[in-house]
């Protein structure tokens, strides 16, 4: 089907006048150019949904008008594509990556950590936050005073996305108790703390973690490499060719022996392929040489 033919019939309540085909073909080619998302066909309404208070605030009137402002506009890109950027997540999602992590990445960081080595982890596209909390609850674990020592090593947790609405919710860390059931209880009482029926996540855990604005696509300001890279369920929105791009320069960001955590419906391929051997269901380890 082409984009054409989503609009042979008007979007219910929409006149063809403000928003139409061409749109939809403009708006899709500037996110992909910018963040590599691809916006296939059948998403106008959600295209016109999302855009349309930024439409209405702009005082442009019409999406043809918006074009033209994002275009020549970064600011108001990075809106357009913060605004079209799916932010589902929950709690211990893919719970065998955290099993995986506390029983073969977990032991490792422990002792390097206390031998006096510093210890980096990325979870990029970290969205509203909860792959990241709970990747660093599983790592500080149930014991307080190791998890205490930890925080105080050179340890730390780059959390970055795209969107600055889910990373400002990220670094508030306060989530519906309700959220967290999927974590296991005594990380909870050990690292979080109760406000009514809210959950906040405590100062130890805070400590060890960055939250940063970054696009996969730019070039990263990051200086040396990471022993863990979380990145699941972002490379689904992007088409082949950026997905082994974007595979191709995290085996580069990991230590030799490191491990990457994909989305359970994302897949190596391509030159990474050569680099990163899988280690079980969506969990890739560099080679050692």
């Amino acid at each position: 089907m082409t984009v054409a033919a989503a609009f042979k019939q008007p979007l219910p309540g929409v006149s063809p006048d403000i928003y139409g085909p061409a749109d939809f073909r403009a708006v899709a080619e500037i996110v992909y150019s910018v963040s590599g998302n691809v916006l296939p066909e059948g998403k106008a309404m959600l295209v016109y949904s999302r855009l349309s208070p930024l439409v209405r605030e702009t005082g442009c009137a019409t999406f043809a008008n918006y074009v033209e402002l994002i275009r020549s506009d970064p600011k108001e890109q990075a809106r357009t594509v913060a605004a079209l950027t799916t932010n589902h997540t929950f709690f211990y999602r893919e719970s065998h990556h955290f099993d995986h992590f506390e029983r073969v990445e977990r032991p490792g960081i422990v002792r390097r950590l206390e031998s006096g080595k510093r210890v980096r982890i990325w979870s990029a596209g970290c969205s509203s936050g909860e792959e990241t909390w709970s990747l660093v609850l599983t790592l500080l674990g149930s014991d307080r005073l190791e998890g205490r020592r930890m925080s105080g090593r050179d340890l730390r947790v780059l959390a970055s996305d795209i969107a600055p609405h889910a990373l400002k919710r990220a670094e508030q860390g306060v989530y519906p108790t309700k959220d967290l059931g999927p974590v296991p209880s005594d990380l909870v009482q050990l690292w979080t703390s109760q406000e009514g029926d809210n959950t906040r996540i405590g100062d130890v855990a805070r400590s060890i973690v960055r939250f940063r604005s970054l696009n996969l696509m730019e070039e990263w300001p990051i200086k040396g490499c990471f022993d863990v890279i979380f990145c699941r369920n972002v490379m689904i929105y992007f088409d082949a060719p950026t997905k082994e791009r974007l595979v191709a320069r995290f085996a580069e960001k990991l230590v030799p022996g490191g491990h990457l955590y994909i989305g359970h419906s994302e897949r190596v391929t391509g030159p990474a392929a050569n680099v990163l051997e899988p280690v079980g269901p969506t969990i890739y380890r560099r080679r050692m040489s």
